[in-house]
């Protein structure tokens, strides 16, 4: 088919406008996956669905070799190829459609897995993390294509357990190292500082997922006839978890440095305060910048306890009692080192000579990206005309994407560029994730550009 126009900065924006009906459309089918990849929760089958939905998407734009990647951790992942004019460079786009649980479903405005829109937002689990990243990826492609076509070798990978964290398209990365090999990568996983501000991320912190079992009885006792004598299992978690943050509630872990600071754009805490909805006259926990705190510490977070309900709860004293404890870690902090000190702090904060058993669970490492690269400039010069009157500002997140490592390390030339619409007002993995649809319009502009500047400066 002849093009309809150049591939002109104007010609492009104006098809990407036209591509949003169809662009909210496809992001509606890929919500209604309830794709959460952890069977205890949800059926497998959602989560094949949506992969099967990512096949058929690729196949339908021309992309070749497309395939359902069987990860050792037993999830699927879809890759596809779409060659490009003779001697052009290789671009990788990556996104993932697995996502978050819904958590306490009451909370949602509308239902979680049904994309709903209100006041000038897309509401749905996922719609911003990340399947609002391979809609974003797929209208840059049909913006391209429409206009004399994509004017790289693309590459696109669409993982199926990043939010699990449990490495599976890290490792069959590793075992086929030729896989996602390209000159540059765009990571579609992060997001703006906040909505129509264009925005790179230049580091994201590791971290690492431990469950901590606590046991000091072996059975569960009356708390009248044995309160106050037996060694409390759910008491003793408590203080463990307790120990590890300072006063200020600044994490804690023995031996982990906490007092790195972050050089760049900063985070006034005021915006902080609103952006995470911090209830008046609750203070912020820690010390430094909000950035310092966010982009260049540690940070513990429990992310659950096993333990009886308010609800039905009977007089016992707990014989056993368990928790999930997340640790992030900045740049220059190995994941594996902190993997050990966090777990012999756990252990040596136990009170009462408390059994403690510590298993990991997930774990990748922290990424800093090189700003300097080729392929900065080309993404700053396709956002100076995506978002007009902005420069683009350099950020980092808070969160992992334990894959950059893994790519970083397979393909040390690659230029790893991270880009993405879970901005502020997204609030991915909490009740009413939402998606800014002007982001995603600017966002698919943007790659679409990016794409054309790469391959100009690479002839």
């Amino acid at each position: 088919m002849e093009p309809s126009s150049p591939a002109t900065p104007t010609a492009l924006a104006e098809t990407v406008a036209a591509l949003q009906s169809r662009a909210r459309a496809e992001l509606a089918e890929l919500v209604a996956f309830a794709s959460v990849a952890d069977e205890a929760q949800f059926p497998r089958s959602e989560c094949e669905a949506a992969a099967d939905w990512v096949v058929r998407a690729l196949r339908a734009e021309g992309f070749t070799d497309v395939a359902l990647l069987d990860t050792p951790d037993g999830t699927q992942s879809v890759y596809g190829f779409l060659p490009g004019p003779a001697g052009a460079p290789t671009v990788l786009l990556y996104a993932h459609y697995d996502v978050q649980p819904p958590l306490d479903e009451a909370a949602w405005l509308s239902p979680p897995f049904e994309l709903t829109e209100r006041d000038g937002r897309w509401y749905g689990r996922g719609a911003a993390d990340c399947k609002g990243g391979l809609i974003m990826h797929l209208t840059a492609v049909r913006a391209l294509k429409e206009h004399g076509g994509v004017p790289v070798n693309l590459k696109v990978i669409v993982e199926g357990s990043e939010e699990q964290g449990t490495g599976g398209l890290e490792r069959y990365a590793q075992q086929h190292p030729e896989l996602l090999a390209a000159d540059a990568i765009v990571i579609g996983d992060a997001g703006n500082f906040r909505v129509g501000l264009p925005t790179v991320t230049a580091t994201l912190r590791g971290m690492t997922l431990v469950r901590v079992q606590v046991d000091t009885l072996a059975g569960n006792l009356h708390s009248g006839q044995f309160g106050g004598a037996a060694p409390d299992a759910l008491a003793a978690l408590i203080r463990i978890l307790d120990s590890l943050r300072a006063e200020d509630g600044t994490t804690v872990v023995d031996g982990l440095p906490s007092d790195a600071s972050w050089e760049g754009l900063q985070y006034p805490e005021e915006e902080f305060r609103k952006d995470a909805k911090v209830l008046e006259g609750v203070g912020l926990i820690g010390s430094g910048t909000v950035a310092d705190r966010l982009w260049a510490r540690p940070a513990v977070t429990v992310l659950g306890i096993d333990c009886p309900p308010v609800v039905g709860a009977t007089p016992a004293v707990h014989a056993g009692a368990r928790a999930l404890v997340s640790l992030r870690v900045p740049p220059g902090t190995c994941a594996t080192e902190a993997t050990k000190l966090l777990t012999a702090h756990l252990e040596s904060a136990a009170p009462w000579g408390a059994r403690v058993a510590v298993e990991q669970v997930g774990q990748g490492q922290a990424f800093r990206a090189d700003t300097a690269s080729p392929a900065y400039a080309s993404m700053a010069e396709a956002m100076r005309v995506a978002y007009p009157g902005q420069e683009m500002q350099v950020s980092g997140m808070g969160g992992s994407i334990p894959l950059c490592n893994t790519l970083d390390a397979l393909y040390p030339e690659a230029e790893i560029l991270l880009i993405g619409l879970s901005e502020p007002e997204a609030q991915i993995h909490a009740v009413n994730e939402s998606v800014s649809p002007e982001e995603l319009e600017r966002l698919s502009l943007a790659e679409a550009l990016f794409l054309t500047h790469y391959a100009d400066s690479r002839n």
